[in-house]
């Protein structure tokens, strides 16, 4: 079957992928045209259903594009661009006000914006550290995150981020970082409690190694995305939470993925109920229809720079951009009047059911997320055995990225962690094209779990 591409990419290099792979003597790369609801087109005409809101940015899926050119385009007229280098413009003023009144980080939230997601969880670290510092404690440079965690590209973010592979090419880390483990639960005998106090525990001794007087944030995804949508044991939060206030540890939730709407809240953390200090956001914030991210300051962490002489050692020129601050005050609009919350809150448990029903494939060992976020593992027998690396190869960059495309499927094959396949779909999406996905997606895994020889007796997931 052919797929609607292009030959090769000419002269673009790809982002986080085998620049070698396309062209003549390769495979042909994916170029899309056009979109409309949850769905994508490439040039060749072919259609396929976004499972995974390019990459988890494109909450509103693809027929709002009038609305945002309206606003972009008066904001063109009006103002083009100015900075926030000590000026500021209304639509960038406003979009803080509005943010602050949706932040979990309590009345009084102040917002700097910035262009996406690692410039925000830097822009969070150094926002950390200014208020340490102004507080008379400079030796707290040290963070904690959390094993196989993705936090960004930027050597800040990256020193945070706790795929080794991603960071070893690049020298000794920016921010002397411990990890800690993650909270899957996966092959994991213990109950939701213990899991729990034993992450807490190993979380304490973590801050007690490095001294806690040197701790100066943990950073935490409410659901982390790198190891396959990987929930929290019950009571997980409020416990981090506590466990940073006791020792003067900013806690920061890196909504990058999770925020604006992905669980069916604003943010992620309130679903949890944590209390960060600071919390990152990017990707969903203009609905992707223009580059922007945001960092949630609480009011006591933001004090410090608004005292005499104080001065915020940080910025970035196109950060607050007027039209994109345009654009995400519509998207916030549109997000109220079109009950987006509310929609992925309605259809969460119908796709958290039909996920599971995907347990059925012997290469599906665990099905976990929330919300309109949801990861299939893959096993590789009755064991829940993992795959090798040559496996991994085969598997997920070989046959399973091809399959998809094929099926009409846009869905992401992971190895960060474990081996996962991942669905993120427009929050927009109804339970007809909820069906469509998960059911492309079985279609392929059943097919994956025969090419990879695991033969494990069960029933099709399927529907009929």
């Amino acid at each position: 079957m052919e797929l609607g591409q292009a030959p090769d990419q000419g002269s673009l290099l790809l982002h986080f992928a085998r620049n070698g792979d396309f062209g003549p003597e390769g495979s042909e790369l994916l170029v899309l045209e056009r979109g409309e609801g949850p769905y994508v087109f490439d040039t060749r005409g072919r259609r396929y259903i976004d499972g995974l809101s390019s990459l988890f940015c494109c909450q509103l899926g693809y027929s709002y594009g009038a609305e945002f050119a309206k606003v972009a385009a008066a904001q063109l007229e009006r103002l083009a661009f100015n900075t926030n280098w000590a000026t500021a413009t209304p639509p960038a003023i406003e979009l803080a006000n509005r943010l602050s009144e949706l932040a979990p980080t309590g009345p009084g939230t102040k917002v700097f914006l910035t262009n996406g997601g690692s410039e925000s969880v830097e822009a969070a670290w150094k926002l950390a550290r200014q208020f340490h510092l102004a507080n008379g404690e400079p030796r707290r440079t040290v963070a904690i995150a959390r094993d196989v965690a993705y936090h960004g590209v930027t050597l800040g973010a990256l020193a945070l981020t706790g795929v080794e592979r991603f960071k070893d090419p690049f020298g000794p880390p920016a921010i002397p970082t411990r990890h800690v483990a993650n909270t899957s639960s996966f092959r994991d005998e213990r109950g939701e409690d213990e899991l729990c106090e034993a992450l807490i525990a190993e979380l304490e001794k973590a801050i007690e190694a490095a001294g806690p007087e040197n701790v100066a944030a943990i950073f935490a995804e409410p659901v982390q995305n790198a190891g396959g949508c990987l929930v929290p044991p019950r009571g997980y939060w409020p416990r981090l939470s506590e466990l940073a206030r006791r020792h003067g540890i900013l806690l920061v939730a890196d909504e990058v993925i999770t925020g604006i709407g992905r669980l069916g809240h604003w943010f992620g953390v309130s679903r949890y109920g944590g209390e960060p200090d600071i919390v990152t956001s990017a990707k969903g914030l203009t609905a992707a229809q223009a580059p922007m991210g945001a960092v949630l300051v609480s009011e006591r962490v933001a004090e410090p720079l608004y005292r005499e002489r104080a001065t915020l050692l940080h910025g970035i020129t196109f950060g607050g951009h007027p039209v994109a601050a345009a654009i995400a005050l519509r998207n916030l609009e549109l997000f109220e009047s079109e009950g987006v919350l509310e929609n992925v809150l309605a259809l969460e448990p119908h796709l958290r059911a039909r996920m599971e029903e995907l347990t059925a494939l012997p290469i599906v060992g665990d099905v976990r997320g929330a919300g309109f976020f949801w990861a299939a593992e893959l096993v590789r027998d009755e064991e829940n055995g993992r795959f090798d690396a040559d496996e991994r190869e085969r598997l997920l960059r070989g046959f399973l990225p091809g399959r998809l495309l094929e099926a009409g499927l846009i869905a992401r094959a992971d190895d960060r962690g474990d081996s996962v396949v991942q669905i993120a779909p427009p929050l927009i999406c109804d339970r007809t094209q909820l069906d469509e996905v998960v059911d492309a997606l079985a279609a392929v895994l059943a097919d994956a779990s025969e090419f990879m020889g695991i033969g494990r007796s069960a029933g099709s997931a399927v529907r009929a």
